[in-house]
Protein backbone atom coordinates (compact mmCIF):
# COMPACT_ATOMS: atom_id res chain seq x y z
CA UNK A 1 0.00 0.00 0.00
CA UNK A 2 1.33 3.11 -1.67
CA UNK A 3 2.33 5.91 1.26
CA UNK A 4 -0.50 8.54 0.92
CA UNK A 5 -0.21 12.10 2.93
CA UNK A 6 -3.18 13.54 4.74
CA UNK A 7 -3.83 16.43 2.41
CA UNK A 8 -3.64 13.77 -0.29
CA UNK A 9 -6.28 11.30 1.52
CA UNK A 10 -8.47 14.21 1.66
CA UNK A 11 -8.54 15.64 -1.79
CA UNK A 12 -9.48 11.83 -3.00
CA UNK A 13 -12.21 11.23 -0.51
CA UNK A 14 -13.55 15.04 -1.71
CA UNK A 15 -12.91 14.09 -5.31
CA UNK A 16 -15.13 10.72 -4.96
CA UNK A 17 -18.00 12.57 -2.82
CA UNK A 18 -18.59 14.96 -5.54
CA UNK A 19 -18.22 13.02 -8.14
CA UNK A 20 -20.84 10.59 -6.64
CA UNK A 21 -23.01 13.57 -6.01
CA UNK A 22 -23.13 14.98 -9.48
CA UNK A 23 -23.48 11.19 -11.08
CA UNK A 24 -27.12 11.14 -8.56
CA UNK A 25 -28.13 14.84 -9.70
CA UNK A 26 -26.97 14.29 -13.45
CA UNK A 27 -28.65 11.24 -13.50
CA UNK A 28 -25.69 9.50 -15.16
CA UNK A 29 -25.40 5.61 -14.38
CA UNK A 30 -23.16 4.83 -16.60
CA UNK A 31 -20.92 6.76 -14.08
CA UNK A 32 -22.39 5.80 -10.72
CA UNK A 33 -22.04 2.36 -11.96
CA UNK A 34 -18.09 2.83 -11.81
CA UNK A 35 -18.08 4.17 -8.45
CA UNK A 36 -19.73 1.37 -6.96
CA UNK A 37 -17.63 -1.34 -8.36
CA UNK A 38 -16.16 -2.60 -5.64
CA UNK A 39 -14.02 -5.93 -6.58
CA UNK A 40 -12.94 -4.66 -9.96
CA UNK A 41 -9.91 -3.34 -8.18
CA UNK A 42 -10.19 -0.28 -10.47
CA UNK A 43 -7.54 2.26 -9.34
CA UNK A 44 -9.01 4.72 -8.61
CA UNK A 45 -11.18 2.75 -6.03
CA UNK A 46 -8.27 1.29 -4.69
CA UNK A 47 -6.60 4.53 -4.14
CA UNK A 48 -9.66 5.57 -2.51
CA UNK A 49 -9.39 3.38 0.13
CA UNK A 50 -5.83 3.62 1.01
CA UNK A 51 -7.18 7.38 1.17
CA UNK A 52 -9.96 6.14 3.68
CA UNK A 53 -7.24 3.82 5.64
CA UNK A 54 -5.55 7.34 6.42
CA UNK A 55 -7.83 9.79 7.05
CA UNK A 56 -10.07 8.18 9.60
CA UNK A 57 -12.77 10.94 10.18
CA UNK A 58 -14.70 10.30 6.57
CA UNK A 59 -17.90 10.14 8.50
CA UNK A 60 -17.17 13.75 9.32
CA UNK A 61 -17.08 15.04 6.26
CA UNK A 62 -19.87 13.12 4.83
CA UNK A 63 -22.38 14.52 8.01
CA UNK A 64 -20.73 18.46 7.32
CA UNK A 65 -22.28 18.94 3.79
CA UNK A 66 -25.91 19.10 2.67
CA UNK A 67 -25.18 17.35 -0.61
CA UNK A 68 -23.23 14.09 1.16
CA UNK A 69 -25.13 14.21 3.70
CA UNK A 70 -28.58 13.22 1.80
CA UNK A 71 -26.40 9.66 0.97
CA UNK A 72 -24.59 9.31 4.43
CA UNK A 73 -26.83 5.85 4.47
CA UNK A 74 -25.20 4.61 1.34
CA UNK A 75 -21.76 6.27 1.53
CA UNK A 76 -20.55 6.01 5.25
CA UNK A 77 -20.85 1.74 4.80
CA UNK A 78 -19.82 2.15 1.04
CA UNK A 79 -16.83 3.40 2.44
CA UNK A 80 -16.50 0.65 5.72
CA UNK A 81 -16.77 -1.93 2.87
CA UNK A 82 -14.15 -0.24 0.75
CA UNK A 83 -11.90 -0.04 3.61
CA UNK A 84 -12.15 -3.55 4.80
CA UNK A 85 -12.24 -4.85 1.19
CA UNK A 86 -8.77 -3.68 1.12
CA UNK A 87 -7.24 -5.02 3.77
CA UNK A 88 -8.97 -8.25 2.73
CA UNK A 89 -11.69 -8.30 5.30
CA UNK A 90 -13.78 -9.69 3.22
CA UNK A 91 -17.14 -10.74 6.18
CA UNK A 92 -16.94 -7.70 7.21
CA UNK A 93 -16.90 -5.80 3.51
CA UNK A 94 -19.66 -7.92 2.64
CA UNK A 95 -21.61 -6.55 5.94
CA UNK A 96 -21.06 -3.07 5.10
CA UNK A 97 -21.77 -3.43 1.57
CA UNK A 98 -25.30 -4.98 1.96
CA UNK A 99 -25.77 -1.84 4.80
CA UNK A 100 -24.74 0.67 1.62
CA UNK A 101 -26.71 -1.41 -0.66
CA UNK A 102 -30.11 -1.38 1.64
CA UNK A 103 -29.45 2.53 1.74
CA UNK A 104 -29.15 2.48 -2.17
CA UNK A 105 -32.59 0.65 -2.74
CA UNK A 106 -34.59 2.80 -0.74
CA UNK A 107 -33.06 5.72 -2.60
CA UNK A 108 -33.79 3.94 -6.34
CA UNK A 109 -37.70 3.46 -4.89
CA UNK A 110 -37.91 7.11 -4.74
CA UNK A 111 -36.59 7.60 -8.43
CA UNK A 112 -39.16 8.12 -10.86
CA UNK A 113 -36.79 6.63 -14.05
CA UNK A 114 -34.91 3.84 -14.51
CA UNK A 115 -31.90 5.76 -15.28
CA UNK A 116 -29.82 4.26 -11.94
CA UNK A 117 -30.40 0.30 -13.30
CA UNK A 118 -26.99 -0.07 -14.45
CA UNK A 119 -25.61 0.95 -10.87
CA UNK A 120 -28.26 -1.00 -9.52
CA UNK A 121 -26.67 -4.08 -11.59
CA UNK A 122 -23.32 -3.82 -9.89
CA UNK A 123 -24.93 -3.79 -6.88
CA UNK A 124 -26.53 -7.47 -7.78
CA UNK A 125 -23.84 -8.75 -8.79
CA UNK A 126 -21.23 -7.25 -6.10
CA UNK A 127 -23.93 -8.62 -3.51
CA UNK A 128 -23.20 -11.92 -5.11
CA UNK A 129 -19.59 -12.17 -5.48
CA UNK A 130 -18.88 -10.29 -2.02
CA UNK A 131 -20.62 -13.12 -0.60
CA UNK A 132 -19.62 -15.90 -1.86
CA UNK A 133 -16.11 -14.88 -1.48
CA UNK A 134 -17.03 -14.12 2.64
CA UNK A 135 -18.42 -17.60 3.20
CA UNK A 136 -14.95 -18.79 2.01
CA UNK A 137 -13.22 -17.07 4.32
CA UNK A 138 -15.93 -18.39 7.05
CA UNK A 139 -15.30 -21.67 5.97
CA UNK A 140 -11.49 -21.46 6.56
CA UNK A 141 -12.23 -20.20 9.77
CA UNK A 142 -14.11 -22.89 10.90
CA UNK A 143 -17.18 -21.06 10.76
CA UNK A 144 -20.76 -21.63 8.87
CA UNK A 145 -21.14 -19.79 5.37
CA UNK A 146 -24.09 -17.71 5.58
CA UNK A 147 -23.79 -14.87 3.28
CA UNK A 148 -24.71 -16.11 0.36
CA UNK A 149 -28.24 -17.28 1.78
CA UNK A 150 -28.26 -13.43 3.18
CA UNK A 151 -27.42 -12.48 -0.34
CA UNK A 152 -30.60 -14.34 -2.27
CA UNK A 153 -32.84 -12.97 0.32
CA UNK A 154 -31.32 -9.38 -0.21
CA UNK A 155 -31.46 -9.91 -4.03
CA UNK A 156 -35.47 -10.87 -3.48
CA UNK A 157 -36.22 -7.06 -1.89
CA UNK A 158 -34.47 -5.80 -5.10
CA UNK A 159 -36.55 -8.11 -7.14
CA UNK A 160 -39.68 -7.07 -5.69
CA UNK A 161 -38.93 -3.38 -6.61
CA UNK A 162 -38.11 -4.04 -10.12
CA UNK A 163 -40.78 -6.53 -10.58
CA UNK A 164 -43.95 -3.41 -10.64
CA UNK A 165 -44.72 -1.62 -13.05
CA UNK A 166 -43.23 0.80 -14.72
CA UNK A 167 -39.90 1.23 -17.16
CA UNK A 168 -37.78 -0.59 -13.82
CA UNK A 169 -38.86 -3.90 -14.54
CA UNK A 170 -36.88 -4.26 -17.12
CA UNK A 171 -34.10 -4.67 -14.42
CA UNK A 172 -36.09 -7.71 -12.69
CA UNK A 173 -34.03 -10.02 -15.70
CA UNK A 174 -30.91 -9.39 -14.42
CA UNK A 175 -31.44 -9.90 -10.75
CA UNK A 176 -33.25 -13.01 -11.48
CA UNK A 177 -30.19 -14.30 -13.11
CA UNK A 178 -27.85 -13.60 -10.15
CA UNK A 179 -30.59 -15.03 -7.91
CA UNK A 180 -30.56 -18.31 -10.32
CA UNK A 181 -26.49 -18.34 -9.55
CA UNK A 182 -26.72 -18.06 -5.99
CA UNK A 183 -29.38 -20.97 -5.52
CA UNK A 184 -27.15 -23.24 -7.99
CA UNK A 185 -24.07 -22.23 -6.01
CA UNK A 186 -26.33 -23.22 -2.83
CA UNK A 187 -27.82 -26.35 -4.32
CA UNK A 188 -31.41 -24.83 -3.24
CA UNK A 189 -32.55 -24.59 -7.07
CA UNK A 190 -36.25 -25.11 -5.87
CA UNK A 191 -36.55 -21.77 -5.05
CA UNK A 192 -35.92 -20.98 -8.71
CA UNK A 193 -39.89 -21.89 -9.05
CA UNK A 194 -41.29 -18.75 -7.00
CA UNK A 195 -39.14 -16.36 -9.27
CA UNK A 196 -39.92 -18.81 -12.87
CA UNK A 197 -43.19 -18.06 -11.98
CA UNK A 198 -43.18 -13.91 -11.28
CA UNK A 199 -40.95 -13.71 -14.66
CA UNK A 200 -43.72 -15.62 -16.74
CA UNK A 201 -46.69 -15.13 -15.37
CA UNK A 202 -46.98 -11.42 -14.95
CA UNK A 203 -48.24 -9.91 -17.65
CA UNK A 204 -45.94 -6.42 -17.57
CA UNK A 205 -43.36 -8.77 -18.73
CA UNK A 206 -42.36 -9.29 -21.92
CA UNK A 207 -39.49 -11.30 -22.83
CA UNK A 208 -38.06 -9.96 -25.71
CA UNK A 209 -37.80 -6.25 -24.73
CA UNK A 210 -35.45 -7.82 -22.02
CA UNK A 211 -31.52 -6.82 -22.78
CA UNK A 212 -30.04 -9.89 -24.85
CA UNK A 213 -27.45 -10.94 -21.87
CA UNK A 214 -30.17 -11.47 -19.64
CA UNK A 215 -32.30 -13.24 -21.94
CA UNK A 216 -29.38 -15.31 -22.50
CA UNK A 217 -28.47 -16.18 -19.21
CA UNK A 218 -32.57 -16.80 -18.22
CA UNK A 219 -32.87 -19.32 -20.38
CA UNK A 220 -29.47 -21.21 -19.53
CA UNK A 221 -30.60 -21.46 -15.95
CA UNK A 222 -34.26 -21.99 -16.90
CA UNK A 223 -33.14 -24.41 -19.55
CA UNK A 224 -30.58 -26.44 -17.04
CA UNK A 225 -33.59 -26.75 -14.49
CA UNK A 226 -35.27 -28.51 -17.15
CA UNK A 227 -32.23 -30.96 -17.36
CA UNK A 228 -32.90 -31.50 -13.50
CA UNK A 229 -36.54 -32.28 -14.12
CA UNK A 230 -36.24 -34.46 -17.25
CA UNK A 231 -38.10 -32.38 -19.26
CA UNK A 232 -36.30 -32.66 -22.66
CA UNK A 233 -38.20 -31.00 -24.92
CA UNK A 234 -38.27 -27.50 -22.92
CA UNK A 235 -34.74 -27.83 -21.84
CA UNK A 236 -33.91 -28.23 -25.77
CA UNK A 237 -36.10 -25.16 -26.44
CA UNK A 238 -34.28 -23.27 -23.82
CA UNK A 239 -30.68 -24.23 -23.94
CA UNK A 240 -31.19 -23.96 -27.84
CA UNK A 241 -32.55 -20.26 -27.14
CA UNK A 242 -29.00 -19.49 -25.35
CA UNK A 243 -26.96 -21.13 -28.01
CA UNK A 244 -28.20 -19.24 -30.97
CA UNK A 245 -28.55 -15.93 -29.13
CA UNK A 246 -25.26 -15.67 -27.42
CA UNK A 247 -22.31 -13.57 -28.27
CA UNK A 248 -20.40 -16.13 -30.81
CA UNK A 249 -17.16 -14.78 -29.34
CA UNK A 250 -17.78 -15.70 -25.96
CA UNK A 251 -16.40 -19.17 -26.45
CA UNK A 252 -16.35 -19.74 -22.51
CA UNK A 253 -20.11 -19.30 -22.50
CA UNK A 254 -21.28 -21.34 -25.57
CA UNK A 255 -19.07 -24.17 -24.09
CA UNK A 256 -21.12 -23.48 -20.57
CA UNK A 257 -24.44 -24.10 -23.13
CA UNK A 258 -23.63 -27.07 -24.69
CA UNK A 259 -22.09 -28.87 -21.75
CA UNK A 260 -25.87 -29.21 -20.87
CA UNK A 261 -27.47 -29.03 -24.15
CA UNK A 262 -25.08 -31.71 -25.63
CA UNK A 263 -26.65 -34.68 -23.57
CA UNK A 264 -30.16 -32.45 -24.24
CA UNK A 265 -29.73 -33.56 -27.92
CA UNK A 266 -28.32 -37.07 -27.15
CA UNK A 267 -31.41 -37.91 -25.26
CA UNK A 268 -33.80 -37.11 -28.51
CA UNK A 269 -31.45 -38.94 -30.60
CA UNK A 270 -29.47 -35.91 -32.40
CA UNK A 271 -25.61 -36.32 -32.47
CA UNK A 272 -23.16 -33.63 -32.39
CA UNK A 273 -20.25 -33.17 -34.91
CA UNK A 274 -16.77 -33.98 -34.17
CA UNK A 275 -15.46 -30.60 -34.57
CA UNK A 276 -18.10 -29.27 -32.23
CA UNK A 277 -16.94 -31.11 -29.56
CA UNK A 278 -13.25 -30.36 -30.28
CA UNK A 279 -13.83 -26.47 -30.79
CA UNK A 280 -15.03 -26.22 -27.34
CA UNK A 281 -13.06 -28.79 -25.67
CA UNK A 282 -16.32 -31.10 -24.84
CA UNK A 283 -14.13 -33.88 -25.46
CA UNK A 284 -15.69 -36.26 -22.70
CA UNK A 285 -18.61 -36.23 -25.15
CA UNK A 286 -16.85 -38.24 -27.58
CA UNK A 287 -16.98 -41.84 -26.75
CA UNK A 288 -20.48 -41.36 -25.58
CA UNK A 289 -21.55 -39.86 -29.15
CA UNK A 290 -19.41 -42.82 -30.29
CA UNK A 291 -21.14 -45.70 -28.66
CA UNK A 292 -24.42 -44.39 -29.94
CA UNK A 293 -23.20 -44.66 -33.14
CA UNK A 294 -21.53 -48.06 -33.03
CA UNK A 295 -24.33 -49.71 -30.36
CA UNK A 296 -21.39 -50.35 -28.18
CA UNK A 297 -22.42 -50.33 -24.42
CA UNK A 298 -19.34 -51.27 -23.13
CA UNK A 299 -18.09 -48.20 -24.79
CA UNK A 300 -21.05 -45.76 -23.50
CA UNK A 301 -20.18 -47.31 -19.87
CA UNK A 302 -16.63 -47.07 -20.05
CA UNK A 303 -17.27 -43.22 -20.87
CA UNK A 304 -19.18 -42.73 -18.08
CA UNK A 305 -17.02 -44.01 -15.61
CA UNK A 306 -13.73 -42.31 -17.15
CA UNK A 307 -15.83 -38.91 -16.76
CA UNK A 308 -18.07 -39.54 -13.55
CA UNK A 309 -16.99 -36.53 -11.64
CA UNK A 310 -17.71 -34.52 -14.24
CA UNK A 311 -21.20 -35.40 -15.33
CA UNK A 312 -22.44 -36.17 -11.90
CA UNK A 313 -21.13 -32.41 -10.90
CA UNK A 314 -22.46 -30.95 -14.48
CA UNK A 315 -25.99 -32.72 -13.21
CA UNK A 316 -25.83 -34.93 -16.36
CA UNK A 317 -24.75 -38.03 -15.36
CA UNK A 318 -28.77 -39.66 -15.18
CA UNK A 319 -29.66 -38.14 -18.56
CA UNK A 320 -26.19 -39.66 -20.04
CA UNK A 321 -26.58 -42.86 -18.57
CA UNK A 322 -30.14 -43.31 -19.89
CA UNK A 323 -28.86 -43.30 -23.46
CA UNK A 324 -28.51 -47.25 -23.06
CA UNK A 325 -31.35 -48.31 -24.29
CA UNK A 326 -30.71 -46.02 -27.49
CA UNK A 327 -27.46 -48.09 -27.53
CA UNK A 328 -29.58 -51.42 -27.58
CA UNK A 329 -31.85 -50.45 -30.30
CA UNK A 330 -28.41 -49.13 -32.34
CA UNK A 331 -27.05 -52.88 -31.53
CA UNK A 332 -29.99 -54.56 -32.36
CA UNK A 333 -30.31 -52.83 -35.77
CA UNK A 334 -26.56 -53.29 -36.63
CA UNK A 335 -27.42 -57.27 -36.22
CA UNK A 336 -30.63 -57.03 -38.11
CA UNK A 337 -28.27 -55.05 -40.67
CA UNK A 338 -26.03 -58.18 -40.99
CA UNK A 339 -28.84 -60.56 -40.71
CA UNK A 340 -30.52 -58.94 -43.87
CA UNK A 341 -27.35 -59.60 -45.80
CA UNK A 342 -26.92 -62.77 -45.22
CA UNK A 343 -30.47 -63.96 -45.15
CA UNK A 344 -33.09 -61.20 -46.40
CA UNK A 345 -35.85 -64.01 -45.98
CA UNK A 346 -35.36 -64.29 -42.69
CA UNK A 347 -34.03 -60.77 -41.47
CA UNK A 348 -37.14 -59.81 -38.96
CA UNK A 349 -36.71 -62.79 -37.11
CA UNK A 350 -34.06 -62.24 -34.54
CA UNK A 351 -32.73 -64.80 -32.19
CA UNK A 352 -32.00 -63.31 -28.59
CA UNK A 353 -29.17 -65.92 -28.28
CA UNK A 354 -27.86 -63.88 -31.27
CA UNK A 355 -28.13 -60.77 -29.03
CA UNK A 356 -26.61 -62.28 -26.25
CA UNK A 357 -23.58 -63.21 -28.07
CA UNK A 358 -23.30 -59.82 -29.21
CA UNK A 359 -23.20 -58.68 -26.01
CA UNK A 360 -20.94 -61.04 -24.91
CA UNK A 361 -18.92 -60.29 -27.72
CA UNK A 362 -18.30 -56.90 -25.83
CA UNK A 363 -17.64 -58.00 -22.49
CA UNK A 364 -21.27 -58.11 -20.90
CA UNK A 365 -22.56 -61.05 -19.57
CA UNK A 366 -26.30 -61.49 -19.94
CA UNK A 367 -28.52 -64.29 -20.43
CA UNK A 368 -31.69 -64.98 -22.70
CA UNK A 369 -34.20 -63.80 -19.95
CA UNK A 370 -32.45 -60.51 -19.18
CA UNK A 371 -31.93 -59.66 -22.94
CA UNK A 372 -35.84 -60.25 -23.49
CA UNK A 373 -36.50 -57.94 -20.79
CA UNK A 374 -34.14 -55.42 -22.49
CA UNK A 375 -36.31 -55.89 -25.70
CA UNK A 376 -39.39 -55.68 -24.50
CA UNK A 377 -38.68 -52.40 -23.14
CA UNK A 378 -37.33 -51.01 -26.59
CA UNK A 379 -40.71 -52.36 -27.86
CA UNK A 380 -42.36 -50.40 -24.77
CA UNK A 381 -40.50 -47.73 -25.60
CA UNK A 382 -41.10 -47.55 -29.48
CA UNK A 383 -37.68 -47.92 -30.55
CA UNK A 384 -38.40 -51.03 -31.72
CA UNK A 385 -41.09 -51.89 -33.63
CA UNK A 386 -42.36 -55.74 -33.31
CA UNK A 387 -43.94 -58.96 -31.14
CA UNK A 388 -42.44 -61.70 -29.38
CA UNK A 389 -42.63 -65.69 -30.39
CA UNK A 390 -41.83 -66.56 -26.58
CA UNK A 391 -41.31 -70.31 -27.35
CA UNK A 392 -38.85 -70.00 -29.67
CA UNK A 393 -37.01 -67.09 -28.04
CA UNK A 394 -36.92 -64.64 -31.22
CA UNK A 395 -38.19 -61.08 -31.66
CA UNK A 396 -40.57 -60.42 -35.01
CA UNK A 397 -39.11 -57.30 -36.17
CA UNK A 398 -42.41 -55.12 -38.09
CA UNK A 399 -41.21 -54.98 -41.79
CA UNK A 400 -42.30 -51.40 -41.92
CA UNK A 401 -39.89 -48.87 -39.75
CA UNK A 402 -38.53 -51.57 -37.34
CA UNK A 403 -35.93 -49.02 -36.03
CA UNK A 404 -38.05 -45.56 -35.24
CA UNK A 405 -36.23 -42.30 -35.01
CA UNK A 406 -36.61 -40.29 -32.42
CA UNK A 407 -36.37 -36.95 -34.83
CA UNK A 408 -36.12 -34.79 -31.88
CA UNK A 409 -38.62 -36.64 -29.30
CA UNK A 410 -37.42 -37.57 -26.10
CA UNK A 411 -37.80 -41.41 -25.66
CA UNK A 412 -41.18 -41.89 -24.18
CA UNK A 413 -41.38 -42.79 -21.08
Amino acid sequence: MAYVSMGEAHRRITEYLNRFCDAVFSQDGASLRLLLSLSSNSPSLLSLADALNVFQDANRLIKQSDNYSQFAEILLPLFRALQNYRLGNLIDAYQAFEKSANGFIQEFRNWDSAWALEALYVIAFEIRVLAERADRELDSNGKTPEKLKGAGSFLMKVFGVLAGKGSKRVGALYVTCQLFKIYFKLGTVHLCRSVIRSIETARIFDFEEFPKRDKVTYMYYTGRLEVFNENFPAADHKLSYALEHCNPQSEANIRMILKYLIPVKLSIGILPEDWLLEKYNLVEYRNVVLALKRGDLRLLRQALQEHEDQFLRSGVYLVLEKLELQVYQRLIKKIYIIQKQRDPSKAHQLKLEIIVKALKWLEIDMDVDEVECIVAILIYKNLIKGYFAHKSKVVVLSKQDPFPKLNGKPVNS
